[in-house]
């Protein structure tokens, strides 16, 4: 079932029919204001903080999932018929209500039409501002005269903190103060800081209060109590004011506040009018008065929206293609990196599902987002880069998490029994593509304080984070999985081996050495090959089961992920990361592959593992409390399924890269979206497998690491665009039947044109590349050749080049 379709040209989504199987979001504004919005106008705004600077409400987990949210309702004055300009939260039946979503670049506009009213909603939020703009159109294109009364609705959080808003009732209901305080404002303020001289929110560092003005018609009514507005036994569907046609004039005085004013707009046939709320943070009588003083014009209003494009596509042109799969480029010309760029912007903080509990960075996770925006926006991805490397402790180790007011320097070792595995391993993914990216070479040399003492180089921070694992093995020569490895659900005892963490400690050991001959220093680089020698030796000693690579060797010797075992037998990353490591020898590779494909392979993803968990401890496989097929407990957890399609294609097998590409790409379930339920337009966590009664449902969509390595997968191997140290890699690995693709790619400031031919018809495989009509025999081209403008023309063949790849 089709509930909406692709608009490259615009860089937007278009849903055409309202009831979607799951509320369908995007994201409004920055870090510094920010907001959840639905396909139905629900969701909710933010200020700093998902969990601490919550001010407008949201109810989590309920039907429909989204309410309430930013709404118009308008009422005919002279039959008493009522809607919402969305088609929730009203729902007027759908035969009579035709309603169109457009989800664009931090925007999102809803048009309907009803009875002989259009109208069009378009919400979002100024660059840099700290208010947002709900903006109503509505035209007449009946024959008759019409009378209409507009009304928004919002609901504003009592306390800031979401949990006091939603718990302590006993406090949080008597301290909202909601009254008019000019002509076309509103104004909220929370009494206990009024109380204690404007104390300020130390989560946040600001003052609890907002406002809502509106522009473009008198306000002839205003509700700011939500019982007054609603009625005690009313609902968002039935509001009392709206069904006896006008507020109450109330002004809040403890209890609930809500966001309400009242417009009269009588339309003549044909006729068009606007109406424009603001709504932001701040004192009604300072920030609210200078707000609406500076913006609040139609014309101003329409200069900031077209700021807001401008902006978001300039980071969206980093990367565009034209390939056979119209999926692929819509992932790759909009979505994709828009899904980068949200996920690097609010890490796992606020969404639909995220309730804004995981405030700060996420340690693993946030290093692995550098690789999807190291193109886009190379300067915040440097920023974040050396936040991160700060947040790392003197003995290589990390944060779990960095927190908004974190300090280099300044932190307490965490106990050892807290660091986790894997945490630093990433940086030797995310800091070669971003110097790979930028050409920064002496990025390495940079100094950057440890977390806890002292200070290193980048490049010393690396040969920490080797020294972390190395300091900390197994009795088989194996990193210890610690407190986890990237699997939280696999608790091994501290001293239990993690095969994955293996595979990335020897992918970070040849990556160093590589770095070490680049800057002279041969002594490093001869230390960590030997290091990688004595670990290569280990694996194989241990960790072949003959089909496949084992999962992990418990702290008391069990090993896991054997064929001997009727539970999880085979595990998804091991298998993965032996290729992407290098670990694996040619044979080996070949038939843990196969392995993958012949027993975690479903026609909606990969599987992390099967089969899953009935009877195991959850002492050790905590995965067993989830359902079988479901997260990692043998479901498809997305964010491993671009490590699948990138060995695949280190194992030069195009087709089945593409196969795994497609089963799980979001845009492939538009026509069907009945199976995925969740958004066709971005990735979500996880989607139940095989195992489960519910193949193809995805959940907890936008905010997961599968956002990056979906699109990184995709552009740097599938395609093969992948920049290296000293220049551009061309080497992709396609569908064999395509007959190539086009690139624009912008890399070092250059915009660059790139056609990739295939008449030949293989999957992998470059002959011959011409830069500027100039013939090199090299699928590297040299940075010094490359200008603004170039066009490069790389022809694939059964003659190819050897790829010399300097990075994973």
């Amino acid at each position: 079932m089709q509930y909406g379709y692709f608009d490259d040209e615009a860089k937007e989504y278009v849903i055409t029919r309202p009831d979607t199987p799951t509320s369908w979001s995007n994201y409004l504004g920055s870090t510094e204001y920010g907001a959840v919005i639905t396909n139905n106008a629900g969701g909710y705004g933010f200020y700093k903080s998902g969990a601490q600077g919550r001010f407008m409400r949201l109810r989590f987990n309920s039907i429909p999932m989204d309410q309430p949210g930013r709404y118009f309702y308008l009422r005919d004055m002279e039959s008493g018929d009522y809607w919402s300009a969305s088609w929730q939260p009203v729902g007027k039946p759908l035969d009579k209500f035709k309603s169109e979503c457009r989800h664009g670049t931090a925007y999102t506009k809803i048009t309907s039409e009803y009875e002989g009213i259009k109208s069009e909603t378009k919400y979002y939020v100024p660059l840099g501002q700290t208010f947002e703009y709900w903006r109503l159109k509505v035209t007449n294109t009946g024959s008759k005269k019409r009378k209409l009364r507009a009304f928004s609705y919002c609901e504003f959080s009592n306390q800031w903190n979401t949990t006091q808003d939603q718990v302590n009732l006993q406090y949080s209901i008597f301290i909202v103060k909601g009254e008019k305080s000019a002509p076309n404002m509103l104004r909220y303020s929370i009494h206990e800081n009024l109380y204690i001289q404007h104390q300020k929110n130390p989560a946040i560092n600001d003052y609890m209060s907002e406002w809502i003005a509106l522009a473009g018609a008198p306000m002839t009514g205003f509700d700011t109590s939500r019982e007054a507005f609603i009625g005690t036994y009313g609902n968002y569907k039935e509001p009392a004011a709206v069904l006896k046609g006008e507020c109450s004039n109330s002004e809040a005085f403890g209890d609930n506040s809500c966001g309400t004013v009242q417009a009269d707009i009588e339309l003549n046939p044909g006729e068009t009018k606007e109406i424009m709320v603001l709504l932001g943070i701040g004192d009604a009588n300072v920030e609210g008065k200078k707000t609406v003083e500076e913006f609040g014009t139609f014309e101003r209003a329409d200069q900031e929206f077209e700021k807001l494009i401008k902006n978001w596509h300039s980071k969206l042109n980093s990367f565009s293609a034209v390939t056979p799969d119209e999926d692929i480029n819509h992932t790759v010309n909009m979505w994709g990196l828009y899904n980068c760029l949200i996920t690097f912007a609010w890490s796992r903080a606020a969404s639909l599902v995220y309730n804004g509990e995981r405030d700060g960075l996420g340690y693993r996770d946030s290093v692995q987002d550098i690789l999807g925006v190291s193109a886009a926006i190379p300067q915040e991805a440097e920023e974040r880069l050396v936040r991160l490397l700060s947040g790392q402790f003197s003995n290589g180790g990390a944060l779990p998490v960095i927190s908004k007011d974190f300090e280099a320097g300044k932190q307490k070792m965490i106990p050892a029994e807290k660091f986790r595995s894997d945490d630093c391993q990433w940086f030797f993914n995310a800091v070669p593509c971003f110097v790979a990216e930028t050409g920064n070479f002496d990025f390495f040399n940079r100094v950057v304080p440890y977390a806890d003492k002292g200070e290193d180089t980048v490049y010393g921070h690396l040969k920490q984070a080797l020294l972390f694992n190395l300091e900390r093995m197994g009795k088989d020569g194996l990193p210890c999985g610690l407190l986890a490895d990237w699997n939280d659900c696999l608790k091994l005892g501290y001293h239990g081996e993690s095969l994955f963490v293996a595979f990335q400690l020897r992918l970070g050991l040849t990556t160093y050495a590589d770095i070490s001959k680049r800057l002279g220093k041969n002594d490093e680089a001869d230390w960590a090959l030997s290091e990688r020698k004595k670990l290569d030796e280990n694996i194989q000693k241990k960790c072949w089961d003959g089909k496949w690579f084992i999962w992990a060797i418990a702290e008391d010797g069990t090993v896991y992920g054997t064929q001997s075992i009727e539970e999880g037998q085979i595990y998804f990353n091991t298998q993965v990361w032996s290729v992407l490591s290098g670990a694996a020898t040619p044979e080996q590779m070949k038939t843990c592959l196969e392995s993958v494909k012949e027993k975690l392979a479903t026609p909606y993803g990969l599987m992390l593992c099967a089969p899953p968990f009935i009877y195991a401890s959850r002492d050790i496989m905590s995965s067993v409390v989830y359902l079988p097929g479901i997260k990692e407990n043998a479901g498809i957890f997305n964010h491993t399924q671009g490590w699948g399609i990138i060995a695949e294609i280190m194992n030069g097998n195009g087709d089945r890269a593409y196969e795994y590409c497609k089963a799980a790409l979001p845009a492939t379930y538009n026509t069907k979206a009945e199976i995925r339920q969740s958004e066709p337009y971005v990735i979500g966590q996880t989607t139940y497998s095989t195992y489960s009664k519910r193949p193809g449902n995805t959940r907890v969509s936008w905010l997961s690491g599968a956002a990056t390595w979906n699109y990184y997968s995709i552009t740097q191997y599938m395609l093969g665009i992948r920049p290296q140290y000293n220049g551009l890699l061309i080497d992709p690995c396609i569908k064999h039947d395509w007959d190539g693709f086009k690139v624009e790619r912008r890399w070092r400031k250059m915009n660059l044109h790139i056609e990739v031919k295939n008449p030949s018809h293989v999957s992998k495989g470059i002959e011959y590349i011409e830069i500027d009509g100039k013939r090199i025999d090299s699928s590297t081209i040299p940075a010094e050749l490359l200008k603004d403008g170039s066009t490069i023309i790389a022809v694939m063949g059964k003659n190819a080049l050897p790829v010399e790849n300097e990075r994973m």
